[in-house]
């Protein structure tokens, strides 16, 4: 039989926390009962956290990890574990113990109550600046008016999904991934449970202010064409202030009222060639991500696991075999 919750905790450089989350993650284990397990996934960490990982495992057999051959990005980490847990539901969670590993019971107690996706929304952020919360807000908010699909404010990736919501998100093939649209489009039953961020159990955030705009921009180009649309708008405005600055140079010449000096002819230039650049560099990250869908290559590459940690989809075909 299948495990009945799995959590899959994406991993970079989190040595100094992986005992702790271990040691408040074995209680939550044994409250919920059932045979669970934990799939942490490796994301090119270079601090020594696999040697970690195999310590837990000997310690703790409920703990598995997958090794990824190098960085590939906290989505495709994300994938991966939910590509190798194969508990009836999935939670999945941060490795910094920012995501309390308490508030999955509460997760669990929804999800037994007939929701198919348990998403946590926060009501605090300790620990992190004022600015990062401020900005925060705002991408929810952009998100929000932008998105073809509904996406909870203030949720992130903490979440539970059911084993069909998992499978579903899996199928999909793309590689610029956002996975808390992908979860808001696949439908079924959702709904939120609050709950208060903690600060970081030891060293730093690995989400750089580039990090989150590229992040940012995968999910506003992932789910919403308006970036499209408000550039060709832009073209036809433009356009038509042109055409009412030849409309004035015409009069102008029949007034016999001449302008002096090329200012004006020049601050149109450069005003006509920021607004091309500006639309090119929005259809530029669109064929970006055209280009990145056609070579085909996989999410991820596997180096090293610890524990039974096998592909749903070959489980299946195991238990299809011997059948």
């Amino acid at each position: 039989m299948p495990p009945t919750v799995s959590f899959v905790i994406p991993v970079l450089d989190e040595r100094e926390t992986l005992p702790a989350l271990a040691d408040r993650l074995a209680p939550v284990l044994d409250e919920l009962g059932g045979d669970c397990e934990v799939v942490l996934v490796d994301d090119g960490s270079t601090d020594g956290s696999f040697d970690v990982m195999r310590e837990l495992h000997e310690r703790d057999p409920r703990f598995r990890a997958l090794r990824l051959s190098r960085n590939f990005g906290h989505q495709p980490a994300i994938t991966a574990g939910l590509e190798h847990a194969s508990g009836q539901a999935v939670i999945i969670m941060d490795g910094d113990l920012q995501d309390p590993p308490e508030v999955a019971i509460d997760l669990v107690r929804k999800w037994r109550e007939g929701f198919d996706v348990v998403y946590a929304v926060r009501d605090e952020r300790d620990g992190e600046s004022r600015v990062k919360v401020t900005t925060a807000r705002w991408f929810y908010r952009l998100m929000g008016r932008l998105s073809e699909v509904e996406i909870p404010v203030d949720a992130g990736d903490f979440r539970l999904v059911d084993r069909r919501v998992a499978d579903a998100v899996i199928s999909m093939p793309e590689h610029r991934r956002y996975l808390r649209g992908m979860f808001a489009w696949v439908g079924f039953d959702q709904v939120g449970v609050h709950y208060e961020r903690d600060a970081r159990h030891a060293g730093t955030t690995k989400f750089s202010m580039g990090r989150m705009l590229a992040f940012a921009a995968d999910g506003i180009v992932s789910f919403s064409t308006v970036p499209l649309r408000m550039a060709m708008t832009l073209g036809f405005v433009v356009s038509g202030l042109s055409f009412l600055a030849v409309l004035y140079g015409i009069g102008s010449k029949v007034l016999g009222h001449v302008v002096p000096g090329w200012a004006s002819i020049v601050v149109s230039m450069g005003l006509l060639g920021g607004v091309q650049l500006m639309v090119l560099g929005v259809i530029g990250e669109y064929l970006a991500r055209v280009h990145d869908e056609v070579k085909r290559r996989p999410l991820y590459l596997l180096r090293d696991q610890v524990g039974d940690v096998v592909r749903v989809a070959e489980r299946r075909d195991r238990r299809g075999a011997v059948d």
